[in-house]
């Protein structure tokens, strides 16, 4: 089911027949090494995160992609690691292009004739199909655009989806997604125009903790709504917080939650003694120079389930 006025979304939440019997984090994750690093002038179009006058380190936004790999395996998550191609700026952020459920691997419909190449890669794509033996479901091509766990946040464990509609995800693209990932209940909303991801205003995390900024949704109980699904565990962010990144973070396992060290630096002791009383062990991770392709730590992990 896909709802699309916050009344009727929490109805359904009210109702109670969601139940969590997916798994809520994932069992492996992948991530592509930034090749030949640069800021891509077809993102800048639709990503004001971004400035094109700033110039970029390539080699530092690969020692830091580097470490963030290092940083995940460390806390017993395995880790794949595809090499990134020049011709593609952005594919160091796979999970826009990229996803999985038990079974399953989703290709997106990109925007960007740049990240509709990357959706072509046959490494990636035999790695799932081939080796791991998923299920392969193609969305590309369709006449709609649908980027995925940028577009899509989920509560993975009750099958319930929130997809804000921006330049990046349309209502086409949207209902593509929910059959893609077999949601149980997907709440459809508009984003302010300045937003392109919902992946960067919020994140579910580990299936039992919601991070928000609710300035950023088009209708105010929008984010009361969705805030209604996750009781007592919500945490809101500013906008100078979520332009930091905060709202661009992953759990991924039931404990370790990673943000970016700019997001995490943003965020205030209390804000950040909140979400460690949830139970997470926050870890940080230099991003800076990454960052200026406009997309942060979350943006570069794509979960294998």
């Amino acid at each position: 089911m896909i709802v699309t006025e916050p009344r009727e979304f929490r109805r359904q939440i009210e109702l109670g027949w969601l139940i969590a019997d997916s798994p809520a984090v994932p069992r492996a994750v992948f991530l592509v090494e930034p090749s030949d690093f640069r800021l891509s002038t077809q993102a800048a179009r639709d990503n004001t995160y971004m400035d094109l006058s700033v110039s970029v380190d390539p080699a530092k936004a690969l020692d830091q992609h580097r470490k963030l790999t290092d940083r995940v395996a460390a806390c017993g998550v395995p880790v794949i690691r595809f090499p990134g191609r020049s011709d593609n700026p952005d594919d160091l952020f796979p999970n826009n292009v990229f996803a999985t459920i038990p079974g399953r691997f989703i290709v997106g419909a990109m925007r960007h004739p740049e990240r509709q190449r990357e959706a072509q890669r046959p490494d990636i794509r035999k790695f799932f199909t081939e080796l791991m033996e998923y299920e392969e479901v193609d969305l590309s091509g369709q006449g709609y655009v649908a980027e995925l766990t940028g577009a899509l946040v989920m509560d993975r464990a009750r099958r319930l989806g929130f997809c804000g509609l921006t330049q990046r995800a349309d209502a086409s693209g949207c209902e593509a997604m929910h059959e893609a990932f077999e949601q149980a209940l997907t709440f459809r909303f508009d984003l302010t125009s300045e937003e392109y991801h919902t992946n960067v205003v919020m994140a579910v995390l580990a299936s039992r903790a919601l991070i928000i900024c609710p300035d950023a949704f088009e209708d105010p109980a929008v984010p009361d709504a969705i805030a209604g699904a996750f009781p007592g565990q919500v945490l809101e962010i500013s906008t100078a917080e979520k332009v930091a990144f905060a709202g661009n973070c992953i759990a991924l396992t039931f404990s370790d939650l990673f943000f970016s060290q700019t997001a995490l630096d943003a965020l205030s002791p209390e804000k950040i003694k909140r979400i460690e009383s949830w139970g997470f062990t926050i870890h940080g991770v230099e991003l800076d120079e990454i960052e200026k392709a406009g997309g942060s730590l979350r943006c570069c992990v794509a979960e294998i389930f």
